[in-house]
């Protein structure tokens, strides 16, 4: 079955498939580009480290399993992936994220032979004791490079306080003493109960036709037996056990992460997606009074951010930088809510920063890859691909207001720091 979503203020459409194999499909052509990209997703990540079978069997996973099994599947016995890509001119890639793991290609020529392929290797699975522990080598190099990366530290260390019993709370390649509890048969396990078609959403954008793309789909996903697995969260508290964290690292400036908590049981609604950040951004972002005072004081620099950490078993609000003053940032930032809170928002300052964000997303439909991974975003979000469009024109600092009397609990905030080595006396 084929649906054509159009919208017409851009003028632009897409094409949402049933595939017979229960694959998931989006198509959004662009005639006029000679760039072609394909996402293939599977929602299986880091923080998914327990599951039931459809069979109700519960299994346990070593941490790290999800993006071992990334770099695993782009192996078979004939030859690795990524050669036969090389060999068409496209550039393949992949990743794991908490909540996902993701396959991709972009490419000029060969579009649907790299599509076949894309799709082949993700249908097929192969996994050895000596291709396993080969892997564990290359995959535990990763790990200690990671360790040496203070943003991704401090990052880490304020999700171990927030997340301390679950996979979100875990670096996503694990570690090294937990890959090497990798088997094959875990690594099949996962992928047999996971990497099935009606599991699966793959994306594609550029220079394409709907009819070909079904074609390819019809040559390399066959119907699968429904059996998917259902990750399971482990219980974490609601406040923090610990509300802060310090570890020594060879750092010139200490590196910071904050966030706040919230307690969550599905996907976070779109609508309250898009105004958490617009709040972010209208509290500490970079049109704020709160990030100019912070700023010309010296207490942030420009590597400050905010993310809206955002699955289907978590959600934080996340604030990340440098400086040597962190718990002053984090202490301003939460008056600053309280202000907010009071007075209501700055309705000048609320019609700047929405239209900024808003010409940042327009901007979003001239590239191939940011149309087919937002997608991909959108659909394991639970929401079609133009409606984070549509729903701008109805957000008013009236339902910022309101959502904001209950985001950002201090209760459940951590702290992460990453400070300079003290040199012993």
């Amino acid at each position: 079955m084929i649906k054509e979503i159009k919208n017409e203020l851009l003028n632009e459409k897409y094409y949402e498939i049933e595939h017979s194999s229960g694959l998931k499909v989006f198509v959004f052509p662009k005639a006029e580009y000679q760039s072609n990209f394909a996402i293939i997703g599977v929602p299986f990540g880091s923080a998914d480290n327990r599951f039931i079978t459809a069979q109700g069997k519960t299994v346990t996973l070593p941490d790290g399993t999800a993006h071992f099994l990334e770099h695993k599947l782009f192996e078979s016995e004939e030859k690795d992936a990524f050669e036969k890509f090389a060999a068409t001119g496209a550039r393949a890639n992949a990743y794991t994220s908490f909540d996902r793991t993701c396959y991709l290609f972009s490419c000029a020529e060969n579009f649907y032979q790299n599509l076949t392929s894309l799709l082949e290797f993700v249908s097929d699975a192969y996994f050895t004791d000596k291709t396993v522990a080969k892997e564990q080598g290359i995959i535990g190099q990763e790990i200690k490079m990671y360790r040496d990366n203070p943003e991704w530290q401090a990052t880490m260390g304020l999700l171990s306080m927030l997340y301390e019993n679950s996979g979100a709370g875990v670096d996503i390649a694990g570690s090294v003493e937990s890959i090497a509890r990798i088997t094959p048969d875990i690594l099949y396990s996962v992928y047999e109960n996971f990497y099935v078609p009606q599991n699966m959403v793959l994306c594609v954008c550029g220079n394409v036709s709907p009819e070909k793309v079904i074609a390819v789909c019809d040559s390399c996903m066959k119907p699968a037996e429904t059996r998917v697995a259902n990750s399971t969260p482990f219980a974490d508290p609601q406040v923090p056990s610990t509300p802060k964290k310090v570890k020594e690292m060879p750092v010139s400036m200490p590196v910071f992460a904050f966030g706040y908590k919230e307690t969550r049981t599905g996907l976070v609604p779109l609508k309250e997606r898009m105004e958490t950040v617009l709040l972010n951004q209208i509290l500490i972002g970079t049109m704020s009074p709160l990030y100019d005072r912070l700023m010309c004081e010296g207490y942030i620099g420009e590597d400050f951010s905010s993310e809206y950490f955002t699955g289907r078993l978590y959600a934080a609000v996340l604030f990340t930088g440098s400086s040597e003053h962190a718990e002053t940032i984090k202490a301003e930032f939460e008056k600053e809510v309280q202000r907010v809170r009071c007075e209501g928002i700055d309705p000048q300052l609320f019609d700047c920063v929405i239209k900024d964000m808003y010409g940042t997303m327009i901007k979003g439909f001239n590239s191939v890859e940011d149309i087919a991974s937002d997608m991909l975003d959108s659909y394991m979000g639970g929401f079609h691909y133009f409606e984070e469009l549509e729903l701008f024109k109805t957000i008013t600092p009236a339902d910022l207001e309101k959502l904001l009397q209950t985001k950002y609990n201090v209760k459940q905030s951590a702290l992460s720091l990453v400070v300079p080595i003290q040199q012993k006396g």
